[in-house]
């Protein structure tokens, strides 16, 4: 070792930088894998195009590691202990697509618009590193919170069952449908009058699969573990407890024989991750400015990290590495849109680790690339991730979009409202702006259709009112400190 090597450019053993970057990945683990699980699901694609998603994604989360702590050219990485992950502030946008356009057609969708955002972002990295002063704690909190509050319905969702198709609360007759069944065979023999046309039969009988006992149970158990594992474990075991808690419900799921494993079986034990394997990718300019707004509020997020994470390993944190670092985020999100994957941010409950370890050594997040990009090329790993029931992950859900939700209330707790009254407009506002496509999601129906993917994410809706209200009432003050206090509580998404 380099007696005068900075702690952030220390190079630790061989052994010890295995055991540490294996730490981070377990940290990320939940989160990383939730996302793909979701969209997937979102898409209705096939338990395998949904396998191939999780290991694209653990695959570009390594690759974008590397580069990003590694670095790579003077362009791209910032060369401190960062670990790369998929945003949730992605996740609503990108099911509002999946659910207008499912199949391949609707990832082809997204994947252009990531790949089209990720290009904007790179170009627009360095105006982003001097915007912070437009997102300062009260708009980052406030649209944290939104985001959390938006994807608990998704974790909601997995436990009781989805509210349309097969988990629907209600569902169709039998006697009801036979009837309809009955008509439009007379109808096409001209026997009866032809039927108006998009005639349907609304659900009226209490559906079996929806919100059963056993998987309310075995997701209220999920839940129940990761308490006692984060209030009785100590250290490592208490910041896994997510993780912890997903495998004591899988382990209980297939002792009750409510999992599978022939997917596992069938998949096979190495596979090399390709570009474009589910689908082409179409180029929306709606949808690719939607998801270039979503990766400014993420840049805006990372900026704050970043100055954190510098401020934390002792390490000054320039204008120069600040765009570097932001560019990558620009790179990582055109790679993942390349490979089929989603949008790439620094993981901050992993900044909140080298906080907790107080490991500052940058090249222990390159030893988590590493193991990410391996677990990224085992079919097998990413085919049992996929084959965990829905209501096991929710149990965990509740926890990661709620956690999410927390933080961002955290950092509004440190808003000052007493000398500013009227940062209580620009939460009170945006919050309730973010959850008309939550209360109303057919708030949009008679607006040009070409606008649509731009409003009905609550998110996005939320991060415009924020900085737009926050302009108007405070201005734009340049405060990095307060930005940087309130990235090292956001440590839960």
């Amino acid at each position: 070792m380099n007696e005068t090597a900075h702690p952030v450019d220390e190079r630790l053993p061989t052994g010890k930088l295995a055991a540490l970057g294996l730490q981070h990945v377990l940290v990320m683990y939940a989160g990383a894998v939730a996302v793909p699980l979701i969209v997937g699901r979102a898409l209705k694609l096939s338990p395998e195009q949904v396998a191939m998603l999780i290991s694209a994604d653990l695959f570009c989360c390594g690759l974008v590691t590397l580069i990003q702590s590694l670095g790579a050219t003077q362009w791209f990485g910032i060369k401190l202990p960062v670990m790369m992950g998929v945003t949730f502030a992605s996740v609503a946008p990108m099911v509002a697509m999946a659910n207008s356009n499912p199949g391949t057609a609707g990832a082809g969708l997204i994947f252009g618009s990531i790949i089209g955002a990720g290009v904007i972002s790179v170009l627009i990295a360095p105006v982003v590193s001097r915007m912070l002063r437009f997102f300062p704690p009260v708009v980052t909190g406030t649209i944290i919170a939104v985001i959390g509050i938006s994807l608990m319905r998704i974790g909601i969702n997995w436990i009781f069952g989805n509210p349309f198709g097969p988990t629907a609360p209600k569902i169709v007759h039998p006697e009801h449908a036979k009837w309809l069944a009955d008509v439009t065979a007379l109808a096409s023999s001209g026997t009866a009058p032809a039927l108006p046309k998009g005639l349907a039969l609304v659900g009226t009988v209490d559906n079996p699969l929806y919100a059963q006992p056993t998987h309310i149970l075995i997701a209220s158990i999920v839940l129940a573990s990761i308490l006692l594992i984060a209030k009785y474990a100590k250290g490592f075991v208490a910041n896994i407890s997510v993780l912890l808690g997903i495998v004591i419900g899988g382990v209980i799921a297939t002792v009750m024989g409510l999992m599978n494993f022939d997917k596992v079986s069938k998949a096979g034990w190495f596979d090399l991750v390709l570009p474009f394997e589910i689908a082409t990718p179409v180029f929306d300019p709606i949808l690719i400015a939607t998801m270039s707004l979503v990766m400014i509020v993420v840049m805006i997020e990372s900026t704050g990290m970043f100055l954190a994470l510098g401020d934390m390993t002792g390490k000054a944190v320039d204008q120069k590495m600040l765009t570097a670092g932001l560019r990558t985020d620009g790179l990582g999100t055109l790679i993942g849109g390349i490979f089929n994957t989603f949008p790439y941010t620094s993981f901050s409950q992993n900044v909140g680790l080298v906080g907790v370890t107080g490991v500052k050594s940058r090249f222990v997040c390159v030893a988590g690339g590493v193991i990410l990009i391996v677990l990224g090329l085992l079919p097998k790993m990413a085919a049992l991730v996929e084959s965990l029931p829905t209501f096991v992950l929710g149990g965990a859900g509740l926890v990661m979009f709620g956690m999410v939700a927390a933080t961002g209330i955290r950092i509004l707790a440190g808003v000052d409202y007493k000398a500013n009254r009227n940062n209580l407009f620009i939460v009170a506002i945006s919050i309730g702006i973010g959850m008309i496509p939550l209360i109303a999601p057919n708030f949009k129906q008679w607006m040009p259709h070409a606008i649509h993917p731009l409003i009905e994410s609550g998110i996005l809706l939320a991060s415009i009112s924020a900085v737009l209200l926050n302009f108007y009432f405070n201005g734009a003050k340049a405060d990095a400190s307060e930005a940087i206090e309130a990235a090292k509580q956001a440590d839960a998404h």
